[in-house]
């Protein structure tokens, strides 16, 4: 059943009868997976002039950035798109600097394949809730004056979820009143399974948020659980965006190898289509960048 059916005929029956409401279908694809690859800006994130609204000193082994740098950086790695993080623009920025920054990516021929916040919509009700949202409103306006058709939000913690559910209550009215902001500007929500959030947790959001225009950004790293595959492959039916690390973390915090033709086939097996973007977190990023996605490149193909 298509998904406008779907949501047509759901809220019909929630219309006319006490019945629970139900929990809405994963995106409906045809035609096998595919592909786009890019890089998201947090992987050089130590050479940009300013971080989270304020000015950094960029790193001194390798070279400086903007977003305009950036660009070309994706484009001398041969890629379809770029992901603009937020945190790396000059937080005096006004609009027609998005405009010429989404004409010079179209000119070099890469997509912006969205930006990204740090919100939690996890920390109760009140003042600060209220600012989270009308700063995830400004960036969904940002994302449209730069072409982006998505946003990554972090929907909060798991920590914050699991003491109180009252909790969940919260963030999925924040998220709900974003995607109402969002489908105006034809903007896309990636829910990430950031903060420890767990495949349930996220799941439940996918439930309960009935928006056509929200989905998971699905970050490979970002399950520090027991089964993080299995978990990845409960999650990625609901995803818009796609986002790679070549490293995972036990429950326990230690670090390991990505095992990265496992994403690649699970992405194919949910017949993923969008865009797979490197996120690299770790050492010497200008190293180690090029044969990383070389390697993902490789696992989306095999």
């Amino acid at each position: 059943m298509r998904r406008r059916n779907f949501l047509q005929i759901a809220s019909s029956a929630l219309a006319t009868s006490s019945m629970p409401a139900i929990a809405r279908e994963a995106f409906n694809r045809s035609g096998g997976p595919r592909f786009q690859l890019g890089l998201a800006a947090y992987s050089l994130r130590s050479y940009f002039s300013f971080s989270r609204g304020r000015k950094q000193e960029p790193a001194q082994d390798g070279k400086p950035l903007d977003m305009y740098r950036f660009i070309d950086y994706c484009v001398e790695q041969g890629l379809d798109a770029a992901e603009l993080t937020s945190y790396f623009f000059d937080p005096a920025i006004r609009d027609e600097t998005f405009l010429d920054i989404k004409r010079y990516a179209f000119v070099r021929g890469v997509a912006i394949s969205g930006t990204a916040i740090g919100n939690n919509f996890t920390i109760g009700a009140g003042p600060k809730l209220d600012e989270e949202i009308a700063k995830a409103m400004t960036w969904i306006d940002r994302a449209s004056l730069l072409g982006a058709p998505h946003v990554r939000f972090f929907a909060g913690t798991g920590k914050q979820l699991q003491q109180d559910p009252k909790r969940m209550d919260e963030a999925c009215a924040a998220i709900e009143k974003c995607a109402q902001h969002a489908a105006q500007r034809g903007v896309f929500i990636g829910i990430e399974n950031h903060g420890n959030l767990t495949s349930d947790q996220m799941l439940q959001i996918m439930d309960r948020v009935q928006s056509p225009w929200v989905g998971i950004n699905l970050d490979t790293g970002n399950f520090w659980s027991d089964d993080p595959y299995g978990d990845l492959e409960k999650c990625a039916p609901y995803a818009v965006n796609v986002q790679v690390k070549v490293s995972m973390k036990k429950p326990n915090g230690e670090h390991y190898t990505a095992d990265l033709n496992r994403v690649g086939k699970i992405l194919k097996e949910a017949s993923y289509q969008g865009y797979v973007v490197l996120e690299y977190e770790d050492a010497d990023p200008y190293k180690n960048i090029p044969a990383s996605l070389n390697s993902l490149r490789q696992s989306l193909s095999t």
